[in-house]
């Protein structure tokens, strides 16, 4: 329980970092938690919502995969009428001959709460009518979209109900762009006063020329040949 209980919270700390999800854990059980996902896509029906959910992960976790669901159903293909949903990564891992699903497509000890919520997210846009858990939200995403998007937008309209007082949903992932400051634009131009001449050299430049052209006093002293040393012994002897 205790390598759950880290890889919970170090789940936590990552998605901490997110802006489209809103998360309470429960202080009297870190196993579950209290999620608001945040829609946050202009091309899908659901832009705008704020669905709260709730996730909860087994002992074994991450070698078992979590259980989630919308504390409130929303009309889509994929979604039972309890809120549960019916998405391969929240199936147990290993390949499935019935459902047709492969290991790849299912749950595994590398994946985390958050590739759960993104790929729920991904399901609300892009739903898989061939296997639905609402058959009637299936045919009805299929043959009337338009309809199926006034639903979407109802959904979107009462989830808004439950954002926090104060909490500020955010309309875009990127950040804005800070403002300019207003000296930016002449931090390395040289002022009209300055008349920079790169040919002159510095006073250092000068003062290692003149370290250059100072004489070595060793070098006034004449060398004495091996020759000439050969013949001193040779007299002294």
């Amino acid at each position: 329980m205790l390598a759950a209980k880290q890889r919970i919270a170090r789940d936590l700390k990552d998605l901490q970092k997110e802006k489209w999800v809103n998360i309470e854990p429960d202080d009297r059980n870190m196993f579950r938690w209290q999620v608001a996902l945040m829609i946050i896509n202009p091309d899908s029906a659901f832009n705008g919502g704020y669905f709260k959910c709730e996730i909860t992960f087994p002992q074994d976790y991450p070698y078992s995969p979590p259980n989630f669901r919308f504390l409130k159903p929303l009309f889509h293909p994929n979604i039972y009428p309890d809120g549960r949903l019916c998405i391969s990564i929240l199936h147990g891992a290993g390949e499935d001959m019935m459902s047709g699903e492969e290991a790849g497509e299912r749950w595994s000890p590398l994946q985390t709460a958050e590739s759960v919520f993104r790929s729920v997210l991904l399901l609300l846009d892009d739903p898989e009518i061939n296997s639905p858990a609402n058959v009637d939200a299936s045919v009805t995403y299929r043959d009337n979209r338009d309809e199926y998007n006034k639903k979407a937008a109802a959904a979107v309209a009462a989830s808004k109900k439950d954002i926090p007082k104060g909490f500020v949903v955010p309309t875009t992932f990127v950040d804005e762009v800070p403002e300019k400051n207003d000296w930016d634009d002449d931090f390395y131009a040289p002022s009209e006063d300055e008349d920079f001449d790169f040919d002159e050299g510095s006073d250092s430049d000068e003062a290692m020329g003149d370290a250059d052209n100072d004489e070595d006093p060793s070098d006034d002293e004449p060398e004495t040949s091996s020759n000439e040393v050969s013949s001193t012994e040779a007299t002294r002897t």
